[in-house]
Parts: C-alpha cells; sequence; structure tokens
C-alpha cells in the first residue's frame, strides 16, 4: 500500500460526527450495527462535558490541512489495585479498511504509549473479539501484547444494573 500522509490528534467536540460515525463502521465491521446506540448528545455530554472518555483521531493530509478521517482510538484511565498506578483502559480502536497497513494502527497504540508514560501509567488494557484474528495477530507480533486467557471479560447491563441495587446497603 502506498504511504498516505497523515496525523492524530486529540478529539475535540466539532468531531462528534466523526467519532459517531466512526462508531457505526467499527460496529458494521464487527457485524453488530444494531448495537451501537450512541448519539451525538451522549458522545457530547460524556466525552467533552464529563469527560469520562477521551478520543485520538487520524486524519489524512497534516494538521494544517486536515483530510479524511482514517481511524480512531477511544480510551479511559482505571487504576490497578495490584501496581497502585492508573492504566489505560482501550475501548475500542478502529482503522477504516481502507487504511489498514498504511500505520495507522500502529501510530494510535504509540499515541497511547505516550499518553501511558505522561500519565505514568503501569499499563494499557482492551479486548478483542476472539474471530478478529487480523487483529490478534498486529497486537501480539507487531505490539508485543500478551492475551490473558486466564481472565474471563463479565459484564451488567440495564437490567443487571437495575438489580444491584436491592444488593445495596440502605443509606439513611
Amino acid at each position: 500500500m502506498a504511504s498516505t500522509p497523515f496525523h492524530i490528534r486529540p478529539a475535540e467536540e466539532r468531531d462528534i460526527d466523526i467519532i459517531l460515525q466512526l462508531i457505526k463502521d467499527l460496529a458494521t465491521y464487527e457485524k453488530e450495527p444494531e448495537s451501537a446506540k450512541a448519539t451525538p448528545e451522549l458522545l457530547r455530554e460524556n466525552i467533552f462535558d464529563k469527560k469520562y472518555a477521551h478520543t485520538l483521531l487520524a486524519f489524512t493530509g497534516s494538521p494544517s490541512s486536515p483530510g479524511e478521517p482514517m481511524g480512531m482510538a477511544l480510551y479511559f484511565f482505571n487504576f490497578s489495585t495490584w501496581t497502585g498506578k492508573p492504566g489505560i483502559y482501550l475501548e475500542d480502536l478502529f482503522v477504516k479498511p481502507e487504511y489498514r497497513g498504511s500505520g495507522v494502527g500502529k501510530a494510535l497504540f504509540g499515541e497511547l504509549g505516550l499518553i501511558a508514560e505522561e500519565k505514568k501509567c503501569a499499563r494499557i488494557d482492551w479486548v478483542v473479539l476472539t474471530w478478529n484474528q487480523p487483529s490478534i495477530d498486529f497486537y501480539e507480533k507487531k505490539l508485543g501484547a500478551k492475551a490473558m486467557k486466564e481472565w474471563m471479560g463479565m459484564r451488567l447491563e440495564g437490567q443487571g444494573i437495575e438489580k444491584l441495587k436491592s444488593l445495596a446497603i440502605k443509606r439513611q
């Protein structure tokens, strides 16, 4: 693939529609387009107002003359009780198919590495779908990531979260 000049920058509120489209593109790639429930309002509130998450965006061209969006890394900070340090949880990394192999994914990870160093993070965690062998190969062979096979992801949504309230100690 011919090298396409690109740059990466933190997302700004004016990028909400771009972020939303990349989320929809990712959901389609992961064969679950109906699962993408994000809206511009939710992204504005939770990324830019409340700052629950952060987004890096890759664009063709240069910062002074940006072109098309190429991909994104959406992440947030967590904390490790074992290391006593913060970490980064990479919620989603997506590169548009036409830009894969151009170094965008590596560069997004590189930016995360710089952020992790700046914030003194002990680690960067993420998950990958078991059927996504090209990504698994990239993570293991190019990045040196290690699969955490002894761990199983767990999740509560909607009614599961609602049920948790019954376990809470009554507040006075």
